[in-house]
């Protein structure tokens, strides 16, 4: 009797690949270019995103770095997941190395969102066309 292959049925897998796959295709991001800036086959990738294949945590660490995201995001276990909740967890880590007036404009630019997105709210507009 032929074993079935677990890994093709492995919802985590399956959920992991899809996020990396729509996080590539939203960044623009080709299997290829993600391939050439990691140094992980581009077949692998494919396997990866598909959830055929599992990804080791140092090929993780090289999408997430090219990706300009947190590991946490692709790992998260619910499946709708907001990025920006894992972003701003590295938010310090960004910020390492700025000038004060550099903190100070990300801060003035955070507020501009909120503040824009209350506004929108207001008016029924939510910036999307």
């Amino acid at each position: 009797m032929e074993q079935q292959d677990t890994r093709t049925t492995d919802p985590e897998l399956r959920r992991l690949g899809e996020r990396l796959k729509a996080t590539r295709e939203y960044l623009g991001m080709s299997q290829q270019y993600v391939s050439q800036n990691t140094g992980i086959a581009r077949s692998a990738v494919s396997d990866i995103e598909r959830g055929m294949r599992r990804v080791d945590s140092l090929e993780l660490k090289k999408i997430a770095r090219l990706y300009s995201l947190p590991t946490t995001y692709f790992l998260d276990e619910n499946a709708d997941a907001d990025v920006g909740e894992h972003a701003l967890a590295g938010l310090p880590r960004a910020l390492a190395g700025l000038t004060d007036g550099d903190v100070a404009e990300v801060l003035e630019y955070a507020k501009y969102l909120r503040f824009k997105r209350i506004a929108e709210k207001n008016t029924g507009d939510d910036g999307e066309s």
